[in-house]
C-alpha cells in the first residue's frame, strides 16, 4: 500500500512587494526522499524551505503535510536568545534520557555543548542548532547550508549519518561532492519555476543543460516564426488592402508569448588580472614552527611555493590553516625558522571572516570607500583593474541591480557577501591569492566561474577550504594540518591526498548513494595520463568548441549582409574584430582538446 505523502505544496504563490517569488508552485515530498534543493543566489531557495517549514505564509496555495509527521527546519541564522548554553539550546525540549543524542551529535560536529551562547561563534551556533535538529530525528528534515562552518571530518561524519538515516531530506548546500553522494532527487529552482528530476546532483549539470539547451532551441524557432510572420504582414499590407486580421492577432499573441520569457540570469563577469610577473621562487619557509602558550600550532615545517603554483590548506577547524598561510605571507612571524617571499608580490586576500566589509555600508560606499579603488574627485566611479569604472556597472558584473546600489551590506544573503568580497579582489592586479573558505555561500554556476578564473590565473593560490570538490578541481599541492602541529605536503588534490594515504575515499563522495535494489554501475575508466585539472578541461572542451562556433556562424550571417558595409561601418568593423578573435579562440580550443586528447591516450 502506497505511503501518504509526508509534505504537498499546491499552487503556490509569494511576492516580497515586488516580481512574484513563486507563482503557481506545486511539489511533493514523499517518505525516503533525499532531495537537493538547488538554484542561483537569489533565487528563492531559503524561502522556499521556510515556506516547506510553515515559517512563512504564501500568498496563495496551500501546503498540507500528512498527520503525525515530525518536520525539522535548520535555518542559516538561528536564534538563540534565552539559552545560556549550546547544550540548553541543542537539548531544548527533549526528555533526559534522550539528551546523550545531542551528545553524540555535539562530538561529531565538534562543539562544546557547555559553551556559553554569549561568547559562541557564529559557526557554533550553527552547529548547535544542526546538532538539535539531528537530536529530534525528525522524518522530515530540511537543511539549509548544514555544511557551512564544518570541517572537512565534520562533514564526513554529517554524511554518514544522513546516509544512514530512515528519514526524508532536503538539502541547500553549496558543497557538490556533499550532495552528490546523499541525494536522489533534486529540485531546481529557476526563474520563479521549480522542476524536480528523479535523479541526484551528479546529474544536475548535464540536466541543466539540457533544459536550457531546449529552450534556446524554442526560443530560436518562436524568432523565426515571428520574423516571417512579421514579414508576411508588412507584404500583406501592400499586396491586398484587406489583410487577415485573425494572422494579424496571431501575430500579436507570439510577440507577447515572446515577451512573457523570462530570460536567464547571466555567470558573473568576474575577471582576473595577475598584474606584473612575480618572481620564480614566491614563498621559501624552512623549518618553521608556532605555538600559542602550551598549544602546538605547527611543528618544523619545510614548504617551497613556485610562480603558478595552487596551493590547498586542509585539516580540522582550529588546527592553524590561516595560522600557517599568516606566516608563509608573512603577517605573522614564526617562532623558529625563516619565511623568505619572492620578488614582485602583489597580494590579495580572500577573507573568510568577510571583515573587510562593513555590515553598515552601502555596497556603494563599500567600493568607493575603498582606498585602492577610489577614483580622484570621482564618487561614482571605482578603479578596476586599472580602469575607471561606474560603480553600479562594476557592480551588474556581479549580478547586483540598481536597488542593490545603495543597500546596506547587512541585507545581502550569504553568496551576495561572498560575490562583493570578490568584486573588491578581483578589482586590483595581484600574483599572490589567499583565498580563505572562498566557497561558501556561492552557487554552483559561481563556483564553476570562479574554477576557470583559478585555471586561468598566472599568479599563485593559496587556497583554504572545505569543500573537497572544488579543491580536487582547483589544486596541484595539499598540505595536510593533521593535529598536534603536523603538517604533510601532498601531491594533487583532496582525492590524491586521500590515496597517497592510503584511505578508501568515502568522503571524496565522487559515488552517489544508490538503492538497494539498484545494480551497481561499472565505474567509468579514467583518462590515463591527465591531471584531474587537465581531466576537467577536456571534458568541458567540446562545449566551448560548439558555443565559438554557434557565435562564428552568427558573426558570419551577420557580416553576409550586402549592404551592411555602407549603411553601418562601425557594426561592420566591431563584428569583423569579433569574428577573427572567435575563430582564433576556436583555433586554440581545438588545438587544446587535440594535446590534451593525445596526452590521455599516451
Amino acid at each position: 500500500m502506497a505511503r501518504a505523502p509526508l509534505l504537498q505544496l499546491t499552487d503556490i504563490s509569494l511576492t516580497f512587494g515586488g516580481d512574484p517569488v513563486f507563482d503557481g508552485l506545486s511539489l511533493t515530498i514523499q517518505p525516503g526522499d533525499r532531495v537537493a534543493l538547488v538554484g542561483r543566489n537569489g533565487s528563492g531557495k531559503s524561502t522556499l524551505m521556510k515556506v516547506m517549514a510553515g515559517l512563512v505564509e504564501p500568498d496563495r496555495g496551500e501546503r498540507v503535510a500528512s498527520a503525525g509527521v515530525s518536520t525539522g527546519y535548520m535555518e542559516q541564522d538561528p536564534d538563540l536568545s534565552g539559552f545560556s548554553t549550546l547544550g540548553d539550546f541543542a537539548a531544548d525540549g527533549m526528555p533526559e534520557s534522550e539528551r546523550y543524542r545531542v551528545e553524540m551529535a555535539a562530538e561529531g560536529l565538534k562543539f562544546d555543548p557547555a559553551r556559553p551562547v554569549a561568547t559562541a561563534s557564529g559557526g557554533e551556533r550553527r552547529r548547535a542548532a544542526l546538532a538539535r535538529l539531528l537530536a529530534q530525528a525528525p522524518e522530515l528534515m530540511l537543511l539549509d547550508e548544514p555544511t557551512n562552518h564544518l570541517d572537512i571530518q565534520a562533514i564526513g561524519w554529517l554524511e554518514d549519518h544522513l546516509s544512514q538515516t530512515r528519514a526524508a531530506y532536503v538539502i541547500i548546500s553549496h558543497d557538490r561532492a556533499f550532495l552528490r553522494r546523499l541525494t536522489r532527487a533534486t529540485l531546481w529552482i529557476d526563474r520563479g519555476e521549480v522542476r524536480r528530476q528523479e535523479r541526484g546532483f551528479e546529474g544536475f549539470e548535464d540536466w541543466r543543460e539540457a533544459v536550457w539547451s531546449a529552450e534556446d532551441d524554442a526560443r530560436h524557432k518562436l524568432d523565426r516564426k515571428i520574423r516571417a510572420e512579421a514579414r508576411w504582414a508588412v507584404e500583406g499590407i501592400s499586396a491586398r488592402r484587406k489583410r487577415n486580421q485573425g494572422r494579424v492577432r496571431a501575430l500579436a499573441a507570439l510577440r507577447a508569448e515572446r515577451g512573457a520569457q523570462i530570460r536567464r540570469q547571466g555567470t558573473a563577469a568576474m575577471a582576473l588580472d595577475a598584474g606584473q610577473q612575480s618572481g620564480k621562487k614566491v614563498i621559501d619557509a624552512r623549518g618553521i614552527a608556532k605555538s600559542f602558550g602550551d598549544r602546538v600550532i605547527l611543528r618544523p615545517f619545510d614548504l617551497m611555493v613556485n610562480r603558478g603554483d595552487r596551493v590547498a590548506f586542509v585539516g580540522p577547524n582550529g588546527a592553524g590553516k590561516t595560522t600557517l598561510i599568516k606566516m608563509l605571507t608573512g603577517e605573522v612571524a614564526p617562532d623558529q625558522g625563516t619565511v623568505t617571499l619572492g620578488t614582485n608580490l602583489e597580494l590579495a586576500v580572500f577573507d573568510q571572516t568577510r571583515s573587510a566589509l562593513n555590515p553598515e555600508q552601502t555596497l556603494w560606499e563599500s567600493l568607493t570607500g575603498d582606498p585602492d579603488m577610489r577614483v580622484s574627485g570621482r564618487a561614482d566611479q571605482v578603479m578596476v583593474r586599472g580602469q575607471p569604472r561606474h560603480v553600479v556597472a562594476y557592480l551588474k558584473d556581479f549580478l547586483f541591480d540598481d536597488a542593490q546600489a545603495r543597500a546596506p551590506v547587512r541585507s545581502l544573503s550569504g553568496g551576495e557577501k561572498a560575490r562583493l568580497l570578490l568584486a573588491r579582489l578581483m578589482a586590483r592586479p595581484s600574483n599572490l591569492l589567499v583565498l580563505d573558505e572562498p566557497t561558501n555561500d556561492l552557487d554552483v554556476e559561481t563556483l564553476d566561474l570562479l574554477q576557470d578564473l583559478l585555471g586561468d590565473y598566472d599568479g599563485t593560490v593559496l587556497l583554504v577550504s572545505h569543500d573537497r570538490d572544488f579543491i580536487d578541481r582547483v589544486a596541484d599541492t595539499t598540505v595536510a594540518m593533521e593535529g598536534d602541529g603536523r603538517a604533510t605536503v601532498y601531491a594533487g588534490g583532496w582525492t590524491d591526498y586521500r590515496a597517497q594515504r592510503g584511505e578508501d575515499a568515502p568522503m571524496a563522495a565522487d559515488t552517489p548513494p544508490r538503492r538497494p535494489d539498484a545494480p551497481a554501475e561499472r565505474p567509468k575508466a579514467a583518462k590515463s595520463g591527465l591531471t584531474f585539472s587537465e581531466r576537467h578541461r577536456l571534458d568541458g572542451l567540446p562545449a566551448v568548441i560548439d558555443r565559438l562556433e554557434a557565435e562564428i556562424a552568427r558573426l558570419t550571417d551577420f557580416l553576409a549582409q550586402p549592404d551592411l558595409y555602407s549603411t553601418a561601418p562601425a557594426r561592420f568593423q566591431k563584428a569583423t574584430e569579433a569574428l577573427a578573435e572567435r575563430q582564433q579562440a576556436l583555433s586554440a580550443a581545438e588545438e587544446e582538446w587535440l594535446t590534451l586528447e593525445e596526452k590521455a591516450a599516451s
